[in-house]
């Protein structure tokens, strides 16, 4: 089934959500912009806005950040029209017109448009795609065109990128004297299909489709590209002399209907996943969609943190192997989780499955959120799943997983993906098929929305209590005298338990692909209440997630949740659980946003025998552990209180029944 797209004109009106959405408005995307013009005291510079500058020939200077700066940039004006399509606002606008105005004065008369081959490297444009991100950052400033036009219909930003795509186009492709590559770095696959939907240029739409045919082809592009050149690497200086097996970390090493795992850098894997899943619903292309739906079993249920975080090691940012999910020296960057989400909410729109919205979800309310503070002015990059601040601070192994969130990044990718994501919220929570009459809730986010079917317009206002209580309510504000379906997702984490009722009676419904289905003829007032089941629950992990080997996670809804210093003390890994234990839930104001919290009676290992001198002695020795009240906090809200430990997986101990 191919889904339609997006319904028309949803806003979020959301009791949790809001903060969320309010705080990206309100500061996070200011502060970014400040962020932007390294205007941040003690914070690391992005030379971002500069950069525009000097390649518009308004100041001069040098070149400053990652050879990708641009498109932090691109994101920030993206999560700005996002913005401004919910929430009008003239001084953000006049800024980011001032902004638009700089990226046209950059572009050169070819179209071409990259503030690092314009000022640093002028002689090297594409010749270097296995590295240096050109064609990445022409996606990002696609979005941002598109996200922009579509808010406020001004086509300046949309214009410039459109000559840059028609550059592209001429610059690419089989024809002769043209480059049959592509980046070493995915991302414009995805956003020509937004440009191609906003425009309906078809050749947007091919472009896309020969990026992502040509990747992984015999010859091999990116080999043989550094082969010619003979350069060094922009990152380590070493020359490099890759081979095809090498451009696995690019997701190049064979064809991407030919891929069965996930592999490589993960921002960049499930960034041309969406592209695939975009082009199998557009093209109907059943190899590619096969290929995603491959793609998407092995990830997300061999490789993915129980926090939707995907990317398991620092050393290139990338996937390992199936089941390898190390908790302390995990990686789980932000931009993967986001990208995920985009691959989830694409294959929505290719079939409706619950599995897709339900890691949607679970990525969105755990490693999504928990990467910023409750502030909006604070990032983690990395989102690790255990953490000991001294062992981050002292240990080289471990440098990459921080104690305590950043004011900004060298490389400060993510917290603009925050930005953006979360503004454009409202995307993800619903998808309609006019061909069946359907509409989708995926998530269960409060707000209003329109939809047009063929049985006529819909008009729907959710209100969600979600994620502190397990109820859903939906009123039919408009609907046509024609039958059609609305269809509720059944979060997996209720396991099948949820009651539907229909203006106060309790209504059958047929289930589908994880989704309550109810087909009628529905009138303005109907009330729909969806009641699934939200328990605290310990889950186990596999038995081939060594790291998790004898030890459980809580879970309630669709949060998980960790220990914390504040909370429980330290060491944290001396603590354990009874498998039996009973897991209380109760309101706790006094977090920030208020949460609901769990607590549970567990053990600590004895400690005060010890003497400091000796680190081992007999088993026999050990005492008999003691008991201790644990609290569990959602993990998206850790870090924001004192620094100190924190861990998702705790020992589990024999039922308090049992024997020691």
């Amino acid at each position: 089934m191919q889904m339609s797209g997006k319904p028309e004109g949803v806003r979020i009106r959301d009791d949790f959500w809001d903060r969320y959405t309010d705080l990206v408005r309100e500061t996070v995307i200011p502060y970014q912009w400040e962020a932007l013009n390294d205007r941040i005291p003690d914070a690391a510079p992005s030379y971002a806005i500069r950069n525009f500058r000097i390649a518009a020939g308004l100041e001069a200077g040098e070149y400053g950040g990652m050879v990708f700066q641009d498109s932090d940039v691109a994101k920030w004006l993206e999560a700005v029209g996002y913005s401004l399509a919910t929430h009008p606002d003239p001084e953000l606008e006049r800024t980011a017109d001032e902004v638009i105005g700089l990226i046209a004065l950059a572009q050169h008369e070819d179209g071409y448009l990259n503030t690092y081959f314009t000022v640093k490297a002028p002689d090297e444009r594409w010749t270097n795609l296995h590295e240096a991100h050109e064609l990445y950052c022409a996606g990002h400033m696609m979005e941002a065109a598109v996200a922009y036009y579509e808010a406020t219909g001004k086509r300046k930003l949309l214009d410039v990128m459109c000559r840059f795509a028609d550059y592209i186009g001429d610059v690419f492709g089989e024809g002769p004297g043209q480059i049959r590559g592509y980046d070493g770095h995915q991302e414009i696959e995805l956003a020509l299909v937004k440009l191609h939907r906003a425009t309906g240029e078809a050749r947007y739409l091919k472009l896309a489709q020969f990026f992502i045919d040509e990747r992984g082809a015999q010859p091999n592009f990116l080999v043989d590209e550094t082969n010619r050149r003979e350069g060094r690497s922009i990152w380590t200086e070493r020359r490099l002399r890759p081979t095809a097996a090498d451009m696995a970390y690019n997701q190049a090493d064979v064809p991407v209907r030919e891929q069965t795992a996930a592999v490589g850098h993960s921002v960049r894997a499930v960034y041309m996943y969406t592209a695939m899943a975009d082009l199998a619903r557009i093209t109907g292309d059943r190899e590619l969609a096969e290929a995603c739906r491959r793609l998407w079993a092995n990830m997300t249920r061999k490789q993915m943190y129980i926090t939707g975080g995907i990317g398991s090691t620092h050393h290139g940012e990338a996937f390992t192997f199936d089941y390898d999910l190390p908790n302390d020296t995990v990686y789980a960057e932000t931009c993967a989780s986001i990208g995920l989400i985009f691959f989830a909410q694409r294959m929505l729109k290719l079939e409706p499955k619950a599995d897709y919205a339900d890691v949607m979800e679970r990525a969105l309310y755990n490693n999504v959120i928990a990467s910023m503070s409750q502030d909006g002015k604070h990032y983690f990059y990395v989102n690790p799943l255990e953490v000991w601040p001294e062992a981050s601070a002292r240990n080289p192994g471990r440098h990459h997983v921080k104690a305590v969130r950043q004011k900004w990044f060298g490389c400060s990718c993510c917290p603009p993906n925050v930005a953006r994501l979360l503004s454009s919220l409202h995307d993800y929570v619903y998808t309609a098929d006019p061909a069946s009459d359907t509409i989708y809730a995926h998530l269960f986010i409060g707000g209003e929305t329109r939809f047009a079917l063929a049985a006529g317009p819909v008009a729907l206002a959710q209100q969600s209590w979600l994620p502190w209580e397990g109820r859903v309510r939906f009123e039919l504000t408009e609907a046509p005298s024609a039958p059609f379906a609305l269809a509720l997702r059944i979060p997996a984490w209720c396991a099948g338990q949820a009651a539907l009722a229909i203006n106060g009676r309790p209504a059958p419904y047929e289930t589908k692909d994880g989704y309550a289905v109810v087909r009628r003829a529905w009138a303005p007032g109907d009330v729909v209440e969806w009641a699934p089941e939200l328990t605290a629950r310990l889950t186990a992990a596999h038995p081939d997630i060594r790291a998790n080997a004898g030890k459980a996670a809580v879970e309630r809804g669709p949060l998980v949740y960790c220990l914390e210093e504040a909370d429980n003390g330290r060491p944290l890994a001396s603590l354990s659980i009874p498998a039996d234990a009973k897991l209380t839930a109760a309101f706790e104001a006094g977090l920030p946003g208020g949460a609901v919290v769990i607590d549970a009676e567990g053990r600590a290992d004895e400690r005060d025998s010890w003497q400091a001198e000796t680190a081992y002695r007999p088993l026999a020795k050990r005492l008999r552990p003691i008991p201790v009240r644990l609290r569990a906090v959602p993990y998206y809200l850790w870090g924001n209180r004192e620094p100190g430990e924190m861990t998702v997986w705790i020992r589990v101990s024999e039922a308090a029944g049992g024997n020691e």
